[in-house]
């Protein structure tokens, strides 16, 4: 059975685009039977630029509500807080003393602000160590990535190789999945969707804001009467992701023909959402309105994934003469 490790962004409510881009895909990946995923929240990570607790608490309850919500199997898998295993900050401060000064300088992380190293703290300089702990802690097989997170992992493969090097076979080499179908999905203002451009579809919204915020989705002047382009539009690019190649020509055919304005189109693409995802929804705040049954859900994964963590741990402090 292989191991599949993927870490979460501990950032709020995942939005449309991580629902389609990353959360169903994974959890597509976690039921193939020949798997076994642990999907950990990255809390550590996020105090490199969240410093709020509370905000950092919501954060989390808001992803693991949002992947619970869409089905991950918490009985199979393995799904916790990175914080609550300590033994990756251990590890952490000895994969940290055999990791070269220049591989950090040169991790995308730490190059794309030091032109203001002011605002760099040592947490972001060493962040690929600890998303190397995140992975060699776990003897993860498989690590599913973006193309722009292929350079965290062959740090991680250098930092294991060196270890092993020195101390024999301790670590698991991973194998990054790169998946080079990785759904883009358009914002509401046509570029790609994310909460650094104020432009995402939160689907776990209320009824009426979920369709204020639709209606927020720019279009052109086309007149009504008019015929329009469906493949310049960026309502029928979303419409085109959730719905049924049936309804999909649907669409198309009521925009080629005139007399189909963007407010039928914003309209059917709100209702599409409610209609699609009503389930995820109803879970997702049953979920965020009892945070304890969050807690008991982590707590059960943490528990699993510690059990993990100690023997690795072990192994490592072993070969270092710690124990």
């Amino acid at each position: 059975m292989a191991r599949i490790l993927t870490g979460i962004q501990s950032s709020g409510k995942p939005h449309l685009g991580n629902l389609l881009g990353a959360i169903q895909p994974a959890i597509a990946l976690s039921e193939n039977e020949a798997n076994e995923s642990f999907f950990f929240i990255a809390d550590l990570h996020s105090l490199t630029t969240i410093k709020d607790p509370q905000i950092r608490v919501e954060n989390t309850h808001a992803v693991a509500a949002a992947w619970l919500a869409f089905g991950f199997d918490t009985e199979k898998n393995t799904f916790y807080r990175q914080s609550r295993v300590p033994q990756v900050c251990e590890l952490n401060w000895y994969l940290n003393c055999y990791t070269p000064f220049p591989m950090l300088a040169n991790a995308h992380s730490f190059k794309d602000k030091s032109d203001r190293l002011a605002d760099v703290n040592a947490g972001l300089f060493t962040y690929p160590v600890l998303m190397a702990c995140d992975i060699l802690l776990y003897d993860a097989d498989i690590v599913p990535v973006g193309k722009d997170q292929k350079q965290h992992l062959e740090m991680t493969r250098d930092i294991a190789s060196t270890f092993n090097h020195k101390h024999g076979d301790i670590f698991i080499l991973p194998e990054a999945q790169i998946d080079e179908t990785v759904m883009t999905v358009p914002g509401l203002d046509g570029q790609k969707m994310s909460k650094s451009y104020g432009n995402i579809i939160d689907i776990f919204q209320s009824d009426k804001e979920l369709k204020k915020n639709i209606n927020r989705i720019v279009s052109d002047s086309t007149p009504l009467e008019a015929p329009k382009n469906p493949d310049e539009d960026t309502t029928f690019a979303l419409y085109s992701l959730l719905a049924t190649p049936e309804q999909v020509a649907t669409m198309r055919k009521n925009y080629l023909g005139g007399n189909y304005g963007y407010g039928h189109a914003k309209k059917a693409l709100y209702e599409l959402i409610i209609d699609k995802f009503a389930k995820e929804r109803q879970v997702y705040n049953e979920y965020i309105n009892d945070p304890d049954l969050i807690e008991k859900e982590l707590a059960k994964g943490e528990e699993k994934a510690a059990a993990v963590a100690k023997k690795v741990l072990e192994r490592v402090k072993k070969a270092l003469g710690f124990a």
